[in-house]
């Protein structure tokens, strides 16, 4: 939703010049009552609903009309908090800044024009009105199909992390009660299966938040960016839990053998000076 906002914010000037010359250039708006504005939703599939006020008293006399049905109930509602909200022009005619809708629960701007001694009120659905002028694209079948690919994909890792801290879990019981004793091994191999399955467990947090449940539609790739350095940054901690293994596992064993750990520490820095690089240069691009 943040990136529909941010496309609406800038490109207001440009959305709200195509509704005020759109509404204008289709007369007045009385004469569209008699069929229900049935001739105002066929001009704007962005419309979801119309109703009515007297401008003096701000009581509405219409029932609430959308596309394809009418709810009786708000007749004889105040609307008297609604000029707080609206700044109409010379044409009389006002724009609301963008809100979550009672009536719909969409977010969406509303559309005053004063006439005959009437306030027509007409809400207008964000993302359908971005989507008719062409700022974004959403096609709804791929969007589905796309959706259900993630979704699948993510609970398959979820899967795949449980397992893996499962096997942490029984590798650490089996070394300590069923094999030679607790050892640093013992404990370092399970913290490592631990980390793992805790980075594929956030990637596919990740997966389903942007794109499953709060879909991402945004151009900026900032987001793709953060799921990217989150999980180098679990891969990193792990390798460095298995270099401290090591260092510690050669000190024990093998002390000159040493020179393995530092490259295995040295690789691990490289990747370490490599991704504050990514973040640094990203952060500087955005």
């Amino acid at each position: 939703m943040q990136e529909f906002m941010k496309t609406y914010r800038d490109n207001i000037e440009d959305i709200e010049k195509f509704l005020i010359e759109t509404i204008r250039s289709i007369g007045h708006l009385k004469h569209k009552e008699d069929n229900n504005f049935n001739s105002l939703f066929k001009v704007f599939p962005s419309l979801e609903l119309v109703y009515v006020c007297d401008d003096v008293k701000l009581i509405q006399i219409s029932p609430n009309i959308y596309r394809n049905k009418q709810s009786q109930l708000q007749i004889g509602a105040s609307r008297k908090y609604i000029p707080y909200k609206l700044n109409f022009n010379d044409s009389g005619v006002s724009i609301s800044q963008p809100y979550i809708s009672s009536a719909t629960g969409d977010t969406c701007i509303t559309v005053a024009k004063k006439e005959h001694g009437n306030i027509y009120f007409l809400d207008f659905k964000v993302l359908e009105l971005l989507q008719r002028l062409g700022l974004i694209e959403i096609h709804k079948e791929f969007n589905i199909v796309s959706k259900s690919f993630y979704f699948t994909t993510a609970m398959v890792m979820i899967v795949l992390a449980l397992f893996t801290i499962g096997y942490s879990s029984y590798e650490f019981i089996n070394s300590v009660f069923f094999k030679s004793g607790l050892s640093i091994e013992s404990i370092f191999k399970p913290v490592i299966a631990l980390t793992l399955g805790l980075a594929i467990f956030d990637l596919a947090k990740t997966i389903i938040e942007q794109e499953v449940v709060f879909k991402n539609y945004s151009k900026n790739s900032s987001s793709e960016y953060k799921v990217l350095i989150k999980f180098s940054i679990t891969i990193i901690i792990a390798l460095l839990i298995e270099s401290l293994m090591v260092v510690f596992k050669i000190a024990i064993d093998n002390y000159e053998q040493m020179i393995h750990a530092v490259y295995l520490i040295g690789g691990v820095s490289l990747l370490f000076i490599a991704l504050g690089l990514f973040i640094y240069f990203t952060k500087k691009r955005s």
